[in-house]
């Protein structure tokens, strides 16, 4: 017997029984996004290698233990673990950094990271994510993060916080730095391998460490908010304020430091407790420095990114509907091969209005079809033999309520077929009302 192949471990498949539930958040997101001026942006799904370590960081874990690389033709290429740093390679090689600011992008990606596969954790997962470059205002960070808490709202997601903090400037950071390292030395035969190459080159990294006994150890670390310069801080409370101004709720969390290198000022998550430990439905930040350190001319920038599969699970853990709207439209029942050329062409002409039409290809008996119709959730059925073909008129059967209309098969069917259509939507609005 053959070795059946399955998927890689720490991915999915989505099959069509499920890919509704995509198609309802990926129209949400998108929509939502482009009513706050974002346009969308599509990049490639594997960058050079540098990339992501001058942006993300050498030493984080994406960089140092979960990165997806291959060395072709000496080349050494990533596929992407997330999505800022390709888009913002391609803002700049594109020249739209060079256009009007801000500049406000958006976009749904897979992205790539070897982790230990678990529930709302996968090796291939998916983002929506937003991009806004040529801001440094607070009022900026209080517009995305109002785009992301609409999105979580337009979803009808619950139970959901969100949490604010910053982490200042390099000029800031630099004397944080000093404290953690003193903080972290005293207790450095504790740390872990990683934390302890982490202690001289970024400190910081040590807070976001997945480890319990290095969590543990940073539990009582100093805080960033303590070490904020002025201006850092007035950009906090400045964020503050406007988030108060829109009634979105929020908890600074001093903790949130967030696992990339290139995040200055604001940083935030929307955590949510209904999937379990995995619970960042949202995160993101501003990333002030990014630009510049890609090789461009400073340009102040800031976005989120949201895994859809994460946004998934919480919808189905919170009993949320996904809008399903791909029943078939009507099926035709041909009763012998003679009549299939007949079904073919009235089918064709109602496709070509956008309905879904189906008819029998497989040699179904006339009791298999109807059950196939059943299947199909089809809304009408036409049965085709020769008297229907010859008479050019047939029984066109609801088969919610049961009742049959005569219909003439000519040129007026596709017209007469979606007035019966609409008109038999419009009564199931009518009865839900």
């Amino acid at each position: 017997m053959a070795l059946t192949i399955k998927r890689p471990n720490g991915t999915e498949d989505v099959t069509p029984k499920n890919i509704h539930k995509w198609l309802t958040v990926e129209r949400i997101v998108k929509e939502t996004a482009s009513g706050y001026g974002f346009k969308e942006i599509r990049i490639p799904t594997f960058e050079n290698t540098e990339l992501f370590q001058r942006s993300v960081g050498e030493t984080t874990d994406v960089v140092q233990k979960e990165m997806y690389s291959v060395i072709a033709k000496e080349t050494k290429f990533t596929l992407r673990p997330e999505g800022t740093a390709g888009t913002i390679r391609c803002m700049m090689q594109n020249g739209l950094l060079n256009e009007a600011m801000p500049q406000k992008v958006f976009y749904v990606l897979s992205c790539f990271r070897h982790e230990r596969p678990q529930a709302g954790r996968l090796r291939e997962f998916h983002q929506f994510g937003v991009e806004m470059a040529g801001s440094a205002l607070p009022s900026a960070d209080a517009d995305v993060i109002s785009m992301a808490y609409d999105i979580i709202n337009n979803l009808g997601i619950s139970n959901v916080e969100l949490k604010i903090n910053s982490i200042g400037c390099p000029h800031c950071r630099a004397e944080y730095h000093k404290a953690l390292k003193a903080y972290f030395e005293n207790k450095k035969d504790e740390l872990c391998e990683t934390c302890l190459s982490r202690l001289e080159k970024n400190p910081m990294r040590i807070l976001d460490c997945k480890s319990p006994i290095c969590s543990d150890i940073a539990k009582d670390a100093p805080l960033i908010l303590d070490y904020l310069c002025d201006e850092c801080s007035d950009h906090f409370e400045k964020l503050k304020s406007y988030l108060d101004n829109l009634d979105i709720k929020y908890t600074v969390d001093p903790k949130i430091v967030r696992g990339l290198d290139y995040y200055t000022k604001t940083v935030f998550e929307f955590v949510t407790t209904d999937i379990g430990a995995q619970g960042t439905v949202c995160g993101g930040g501003r990333y002030d420095g990014l630009i510049e350190q890609l090789g461009g001319q400073h340009t102040p920038a800031l976005g989120f990114a949201m895994g859809l599969e994460r946004l998934i699970l919480t919808m189905e853990n919170q009993g949320i509907s996904f809008e399903d709207n791909t029943g078939c439209s009507l099926y035709i029942a041909p009763m012998d091969e003679t009549v299939i050329p007949f079904a073919m062409k009235l089918a064709k002409s109602l496709r070509d209005e956008g309905f879904w039409v189906e008819y029998d290809t497989v040699g179904r008996g006339l009791k298999a079809q109807m059950k196939y119709s059943d299947k199909l959730g089809a809304a009408f059925t036409i049965v085709l033999g020769d008297n229907e073909v010859n008479s050019k008129t047939a029984k066109l059967k609801n088969m919610k309520t049961g009742e049959q209309l005569d219909i003439k098969l000519d040129d007026t069917f596709v017209q007469n077929f979606s007035n019966i259509a609409i008109s038999d939507m419009f009564d199931d609005v009518i009865d839900n009302i």
